[in-house]
Protein backbone atom coordinates (compact mmCIF):
# COMPACT_ATOMS: atom_id res chain seq x y z
CA UNK A 1 0.00 0.00 0.00
CA UNK A 2 3.25 2.46 0.48
CA UNK A 3 3.83 1.80 -3.41
CA UNK A 4 0.46 2.47 -3.80
CA UNK A 5 0.55 5.85 -2.10
CA UNK A 6 3.81 7.03 -3.66
CA UNK A 7 2.71 6.08 -7.15
CA UNK A 8 -0.82 8.53 -6.41
CA UNK A 9 1.63 11.25 -5.31
CA UNK A 10 3.64 10.72 -8.13
CA UNK A 11 0.36 10.63 -10.46
CA UNK A 12 -1.09 13.66 -8.53
CA UNK A 13 1.95 16.00 -8.98
CA UNK A 14 1.17 15.09 -13.39
CA UNK A 15 -2.10 15.66 -12.52
CA UNK A 16 -3.22 12.40 -14.01
CA UNK A 17 -6.74 11.17 -13.76
CA UNK A 18 -6.27 7.77 -11.28
CA UNK A 19 -7.87 7.02 -7.94
CA UNK A 20 -7.29 4.64 -5.20
CA UNK A 21 -9.69 2.25 -7.24
CA UNK A 22 -7.15 1.73 -10.29
CA UNK A 23 -4.89 -0.53 -9.50
CA UNK A 24 -0.69 0.19 -9.33
CA UNK A 25 -0.10 -1.72 -12.27
CA UNK A 26 -2.38 1.01 -14.35
CA UNK A 27 -1.15 3.75 -12.01
CA UNK A 28 2.97 2.82 -13.37
CA UNK A 29 1.56 2.35 -17.23
CA UNK A 30 -0.05 6.18 -17.07
CA UNK A 31 2.99 7.77 -15.66
CA UNK A 32 5.31 5.38 -17.46
CA UNK A 33 3.43 6.24 -20.77
CA UNK A 34 3.63 10.42 -19.91
CA UNK A 35 7.44 9.66 -18.82
CA UNK A 36 7.79 8.09 -22.08
CA UNK A 37 6.30 10.97 -24.14
CA UNK A 38 7.94 13.64 -22.78
CA UNK A 39 11.36 11.89 -23.63
CA UNK A 40 10.26 11.35 -27.14
CA UNK A 41 9.05 14.93 -27.65
CA UNK A 42 11.01 16.84 -25.11
CA UNK A 43 7.74 18.57 -23.40
CA UNK A 44 7.36 18.56 -19.92
CA UNK A 45 5.62 15.86 -18.57
CA UNK A 46 2.44 18.61 -17.13
CA UNK A 47 1.86 19.87 -20.57
CA UNK A 48 1.57 16.43 -22.01
CA UNK A 49 -0.73 15.64 -19.54
CA UNK A 50 -3.00 18.86 -20.87
CA UNK A 51 -2.24 18.53 -24.48
CA UNK A 52 -3.47 14.70 -24.16
CA UNK A 53 -6.86 15.84 -21.68
CA UNK A 54 -7.78 18.65 -24.44
CA UNK A 55 -7.34 16.45 -27.48
CA UNK A 56 -9.65 13.55 -25.57
CA UNK A 57 -11.78 16.52 -25.20
CA UNK A 58 -12.17 17.59 -28.60
CA UNK A 59 -12.21 13.98 -30.00
CA UNK A 60 -15.18 13.05 -27.58
CA UNK A 61 -18.24 11.83 -29.37
CA UNK A 62 -21.18 14.45 -28.56
CA UNK A 63 -24.36 12.80 -26.83
CA UNK A 64 -27.58 12.65 -28.65
CA UNK A 65 -29.38 14.87 -26.10
CA UNK A 66 -28.75 16.41 -22.90
CA UNK A 67 -26.26 19.20 -21.85
CA UNK A 68 -23.30 17.43 -23.96
CA UNK A 69 -25.36 17.58 -26.82
CA UNK A 70 -24.58 19.42 -29.91
CA UNK A 71 -27.48 21.33 -29.69
CA UNK A 72 -27.13 22.47 -26.31
CA UNK A 73 -23.10 22.72 -26.49
CA UNK A 74 -24.62 26.08 -29.72
CA UNK A 75 -27.25 27.39 -27.48
CA UNK A 76 -24.49 28.06 -24.50
CA UNK A 77 -22.22 29.37 -26.74
CA UNK A 78 -24.80 31.57 -28.32
CA UNK A 79 -26.17 33.07 -25.14
CA UNK A 80 -22.55 33.50 -23.96
CA UNK A 81 -21.78 35.38 -27.16
CA UNK A 82 -25.11 37.70 -26.36
CA UNK A 83 -24.03 37.90 -23.07
CA UNK A 84 -20.98 39.50 -24.03
CA UNK A 85 -22.49 42.01 -26.68
CA UNK A 86 -24.78 43.41 -24.66
CA UNK A 87 -21.84 44.04 -21.73
CA UNK A 88 -20.39 45.64 -24.63
CA UNK A 89 -23.49 47.80 -26.08
CA UNK A 90 -23.87 46.17 -29.32
CA UNK A 91 -27.37 46.21 -30.61
CA UNK A 92 -26.58 45.62 -34.47
CA UNK A 93 -28.94 42.76 -36.02
CA UNK A 94 -26.32 39.25 -36.10
CA UNK A 95 -28.68 37.97 -39.70
CA UNK A 96 -30.43 38.91 -42.62
CA UNK A 97 -33.64 38.02 -40.87
CA UNK A 98 -33.76 40.12 -37.78
CA UNK A 99 -31.90 43.17 -40.08
CA UNK A 100 -34.76 42.58 -42.44
CA UNK A 101 -37.45 43.28 -39.91
CA UNK A 102 -35.24 46.28 -38.80
CA UNK A 103 -37.09 47.60 -41.82
CA UNK A 104 -39.87 49.67 -41.06
CA UNK A 105 -42.61 51.96 -43.13
CA UNK A 106 -43.42 55.13 -41.71
CA UNK A 107 -44.73 55.56 -38.17
CA UNK A 108 -48.76 54.92 -38.37
CA UNK A 109 -50.77 58.51 -38.18
CA UNK A 110 -53.11 58.57 -35.00
CA UNK A 111 -56.28 59.62 -35.38
CA UNK A 112 -58.46 61.73 -33.01
CA UNK A 113 -61.21 60.09 -31.65
CA UNK A 114 -64.31 62.09 -33.53
CA UNK A 115 -61.84 60.90 -36.45
CA UNK A 116 -62.79 57.48 -35.79
CA UNK A 117 -66.64 57.95 -35.33
CA UNK A 118 -68.95 57.65 -38.78
CA UNK A 119 -69.63 60.33 -41.00
CA UNK A 120 -73.19 60.72 -39.33
CA UNK A 121 -71.84 61.82 -36.17
CA UNK A 122 -69.22 63.86 -37.22
CA UNK A 123 -71.77 65.97 -39.38
CA UNK A 124 -73.38 66.43 -36.28
CA UNK A 125 -70.82 67.13 -33.62
CA UNK A 126 -69.95 69.77 -36.24
CA UNK A 127 -72.97 71.97 -34.79
CA UNK A 128 -71.87 71.67 -30.87
CA UNK A 129 -68.77 73.86 -30.41
CA UNK A 130 -66.12 72.69 -28.75
CA UNK A 131 -65.47 74.01 -25.11
CA UNK A 132 -68.49 76.16 -24.80
CA UNK A 133 -71.15 76.11 -22.24
CA UNK A 134 -75.11 75.83 -23.54
CA UNK A 135 -77.84 77.21 -21.54
CA UNK A 136 -80.07 74.44 -20.50
CA UNK A 137 -82.44 75.64 -23.31
CA UNK A 138 -80.24 75.69 -25.95
CA UNK A 139 -78.36 72.74 -25.07
CA UNK A 140 -82.00 70.47 -25.48
CA UNK A 141 -82.53 72.17 -28.72
CA UNK A 142 -79.24 71.64 -30.02
CA UNK A 143 -79.13 67.28 -28.66
CA UNK A 144 -83.03 67.07 -30.73
CA UNK A 145 -81.01 68.65 -33.62
CA UNK A 146 -77.78 66.48 -33.42
CA UNK A 147 -79.30 63.29 -32.93
CA UNK A 148 -77.60 60.50 -35.51
CA UNK A 149 -79.38 57.46 -34.72
CA UNK A 150 -82.25 56.50 -36.80
CA UNK A 151 -84.86 55.85 -33.90
CA UNK A 152 -86.15 57.89 -31.30
CA UNK A 153 -83.43 58.10 -29.45
CA UNK A 154 -83.26 58.83 -25.37
CA UNK A 155 -82.10 62.13 -24.26
CA UNK A 156 -79.79 62.08 -21.12
CA UNK A 157 -78.71 64.58 -18.57
CA UNK A 158 -75.28 63.43 -17.12
CA UNK A 159 -74.56 65.61 -13.67
CA UNK A 160 -71.10 65.09 -11.82
CA UNK A 161 -71.71 66.25 -7.83
CA UNK A 162 -69.36 67.45 -5.40
CA UNK A 163 -70.74 64.39 -3.05
CA UNK A 164 -68.83 61.50 -1.24
CA UNK A 165 -71.03 58.52 -2.35
CA UNK A 166 -69.04 56.75 0.36
CA UNK A 167 -71.10 58.96 3.16
CA UNK A 168 -74.18 57.84 3.92
CA UNK A 169 -75.75 61.42 4.00
CA UNK A 170 -74.81 62.58 0.80
CA UNK A 171 -75.34 59.28 -0.89
CA UNK A 172 -78.24 61.01 -3.22
CA UNK A 173 -81.10 58.90 -3.60
CA UNK A 174 -84.58 59.84 -5.16
CA UNK A 175 -87.36 59.73 -6.80
CA UNK A 176 -89.24 62.48 -9.56
CA UNK A 177 -92.47 62.51 -11.35
CA UNK A 178 -91.54 63.87 -14.87
CA UNK A 179 -94.66 65.77 -16.30
CA UNK A 180 -94.21 64.15 -19.45
CA UNK A 181 -92.98 61.01 -18.56
CA UNK A 182 -89.99 59.66 -19.98
CA UNK A 183 -91.43 57.98 -23.39
CA UNK A 184 -91.04 54.22 -22.65
CA UNK A 185 -93.59 51.82 -21.28
CA UNK A 186 -93.28 50.88 -17.31
CA UNK A 187 -94.30 47.60 -16.17
CA UNK A 188 -95.44 47.75 -13.27
CA UNK A 189 -96.13 44.55 -10.88
CA UNK A 190 -97.61 44.97 -7.34
CA UNK A 191 -96.82 42.48 -4.05
CA UNK A 192 -99.64 43.40 -1.85
CA UNK A 193 -102.45 41.99 0.54
CA UNK A 194 -105.18 40.44 -1.99
CA UNK A 195 -107.93 43.64 -0.53
CA UNK A 196 -105.86 46.06 -2.78
CA UNK A 197 -105.71 44.02 -6.02
CA UNK A 198 -108.38 45.03 -8.06
CA UNK A 199 -107.78 49.32 -7.15
CA UNK A 200 -103.57 48.39 -8.20
CA UNK A 201 -105.17 46.61 -11.35
CA UNK A 202 -107.59 49.88 -11.99
CA UNK A 203 -104.53 51.92 -11.29
CA UNK A 204 -102.87 50.19 -14.26
CA UNK A 205 -100.49 47.29 -12.75
CA UNK A 206 -99.77 45.34 -15.27
CA UNK A 207 -99.00 42.62 -12.73
CA UNK A 208 -101.07 41.79 -9.24
CA UNK A 209 -100.25 39.24 -7.07
CA UNK A 210 -99.65 37.83 -3.75
CA UNK A 211 -98.21 33.89 -3.03
CA UNK A 212 -98.73 33.35 -7.48
CA UNK A 213 -96.07 36.20 -7.11
CA UNK A 214 -93.90 34.34 -5.20
CA UNK A 215 -94.32 31.67 -7.24
CA UNK A 216 -93.08 33.70 -9.94
CA UNK A 217 -90.11 34.80 -8.55
CA UNK A 218 -89.12 31.43 -7.60
CA UNK A 219 -88.66 30.81 -11.08
CA UNK A 220 -86.46 33.85 -11.63
CA UNK A 221 -89.37 35.36 -14.11
CA UNK A 222 -89.04 38.96 -13.50
CA UNK A 223 -91.29 40.83 -16.58
CA UNK A 224 -91.82 44.02 -14.95
CA UNK A 225 -89.36 46.93 -14.54
CA UNK A 226 -90.64 48.41 -11.06
CA UNK A 227 -92.08 46.77 -7.94
CA UNK A 228 -94.45 48.13 -5.36
CA UNK A 229 -95.12 46.19 -2.29
CA UNK A 230 -96.36 47.28 0.87
CA UNK A 231 -94.40 47.28 4.42
CA UNK A 232 -96.26 44.15 5.88
CA UNK A 233 -95.29 41.82 3.03
CA UNK A 234 -91.17 43.54 2.84
CA UNK A 235 -89.92 41.13 4.84
CA UNK A 236 -91.42 37.80 2.49
CA UNK A 237 -89.25 39.14 -0.24
CA UNK A 238 -85.97 39.10 1.98
CA UNK A 239 -84.81 35.52 0.49
CA UNK A 240 -85.21 37.08 -2.70
CA UNK A 241 -82.96 40.07 -2.49
CA UNK A 242 -80.04 38.70 -4.64
CA UNK A 243 -82.22 38.34 -7.58
CA UNK A 244 -84.22 41.56 -7.04
CA UNK A 245 -81.02 43.76 -5.48
CA UNK A 246 -79.04 43.84 -8.48
CA UNK A 247 -81.32 44.57 -11.14
CA UNK A 248 -82.38 47.44 -9.26
CA UNK A 249 -85.77 46.09 -8.68
CA UNK A 250 -85.90 45.89 -4.64
CA UNK A 251 -88.43 47.98 -3.49
CA UNK A 252 -87.19 50.84 -1.26
CA UNK A 253 -89.02 53.55 0.63
CA UNK A 254 -86.35 56.13 -0.81
CA UNK A 255 -87.90 55.22 -4.12
CA UNK A 256 -91.40 54.97 -3.36
CA UNK A 257 -91.61 51.12 -3.76
CA UNK A 258 -92.71 50.57 -0.17
CA UNK A 259 -95.91 52.83 0.69
CA UNK A 260 -98.94 51.96 2.17
CA UNK A 261 -100.73 53.73 -0.42
CA UNK A 262 -100.32 51.33 -3.29
CA UNK A 263 -102.40 52.46 -5.85
CA UNK A 264 -101.11 55.82 -5.72
CA UNK A 265 -97.68 54.29 -6.30
CA UNK A 266 -98.97 52.40 -9.31
CA UNK A 267 -100.10 55.86 -11.03
CA UNK A 268 -97.32 58.04 -10.56
CA UNK A 269 -94.90 55.15 -11.81
CA UNK A 270 -97.31 54.77 -14.49
CA UNK A 271 -97.41 58.63 -15.36
CA UNK A 272 -93.51 59.14 -15.36
CA UNK A 273 -91.86 58.41 -11.97
CA UNK A 274 -88.28 57.78 -12.34
CA UNK A 275 -85.37 56.98 -9.71
CA UNK A 276 -82.08 58.32 -9.56
CA UNK A 277 -79.00 57.88 -7.30
CA UNK A 278 -75.37 58.73 -7.43
CA UNK A 279 -72.77 56.21 -9.02
CA UNK A 280 -69.56 55.34 -7.22
CA UNK A 281 -67.87 58.07 -9.54
CA UNK A 282 -70.70 60.62 -8.04
CA UNK A 283 -72.56 60.88 -10.90
CA UNK A 284 -76.18 61.12 -12.15
CA UNK A 285 -77.19 59.37 -15.26
CA UNK A 286 -81.24 59.69 -16.28
CA UNK A 287 -83.40 59.64 -19.20
CA UNK A 288 -86.06 62.80 -19.26
CA UNK A 289 -87.39 61.99 -22.32
CA UNK A 290 -87.12 60.98 -26.15
CA UNK A 291 -85.99 63.05 -29.05
CA UNK A 292 -89.66 63.15 -30.25
CA UNK A 293 -90.86 65.28 -27.15
CA UNK A 294 -89.81 67.93 -28.62
CA UNK A 295 -87.44 70.75 -26.67
CA UNK A 296 -89.98 72.59 -24.82
CA UNK A 297 -91.82 68.93 -23.24
CA UNK A 298 -87.71 67.97 -22.62
CA UNK A 299 -87.00 71.53 -20.55
CA UNK A 300 -89.77 71.03 -18.54
CA UNK A 301 -88.52 67.50 -17.83
CA UNK A 302 -85.29 68.36 -16.89
CA UNK A 303 -86.21 71.93 -14.71
CA UNK A 304 -88.57 69.32 -12.58
CA UNK A 305 -85.43 66.59 -12.35
CA UNK A 306 -82.88 69.88 -11.12
CA UNK A 307 -85.36 70.90 -8.64
CA UNK A 308 -85.71 67.88 -7.13
CA UNK A 309 -81.69 67.13 -7.33
CA UNK A 310 -81.38 70.89 -5.26
CA UNK A 311 -84.11 69.77 -3.08
CA UNK A 312 -81.80 67.06 -1.92
CA UNK A 313 -78.35 69.09 -1.31
CA UNK A 314 -76.88 67.49 1.70
CA UNK A 315 -76.83 69.73 5.09
CA UNK A 316 -72.97 68.37 5.95
CA UNK A 317 -71.57 69.57 1.89
CA UNK A 318 -69.28 72.01 1.85
CA UNK A 319 -68.03 73.69 -1.62
CA UNK A 320 -70.27 73.15 -4.85
CA UNK A 321 -72.46 70.94 -5.14
CA UNK A 322 -72.79 70.03 -8.93
CA UNK A 323 -69.96 70.38 -10.95
CA UNK A 324 -70.79 69.79 -14.25
CA UNK A 325 -73.68 69.21 -16.58
CA UNK A 326 -73.97 67.50 -19.79
CA UNK A 327 -76.94 66.27 -22.19
CA UNK A 328 -76.77 63.95 -25.05
CA UNK A 329 -78.76 61.52 -26.99
CA UNK A 330 -78.01 57.92 -26.63
CA UNK A 331 -75.89 57.89 -30.03
CA UNK A 332 -75.01 61.70 -30.03
CA UNK A 333 -72.57 63.90 -28.73
CA UNK A 334 -72.28 65.06 -25.44
CA UNK A 335 -73.51 69.04 -25.45
CA UNK A 336 -71.94 71.25 -22.07
CA UNK A 337 -74.47 72.83 -20.17
CA UNK A 338 -74.23 76.07 -17.99
CA UNK A 339 -74.50 74.94 -14.07
CA UNK A 340 -78.21 75.09 -13.68
CA UNK A 341 -78.25 74.54 -10.20
CA UNK A 342 -75.83 76.90 -8.76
Amino acid sequence: MAKKADLLKEAKKLKLKVTEKNTIAEIEAAIKGVETTSKNTGIAPEEVVETVTQDAKEDKPAAKAGKRSDKAQKQTEEKIEKEARKEAGDTTPQSEESESNTKRGPKPVTRSLIERRGKSFRSKAEKVEVGKSYSLAEALALAVETNPAKFDASVEVHVRLGVDPRQADQNIRATVSLPHGTGKKIRVAVFAPESEHAAAKKAGADIVGDEEFLKQLDTAKLDFDTLITSPQYMPRLGKYARLLGPKGLMPNPKAGTVTTNVTKAVTEAKAGRVEYRVDKQAIIHLSIGKVSFGADKLVDNAKVFFDSLNAHRPASLKGSYVRTTNISTTMGPGIKVENVVN
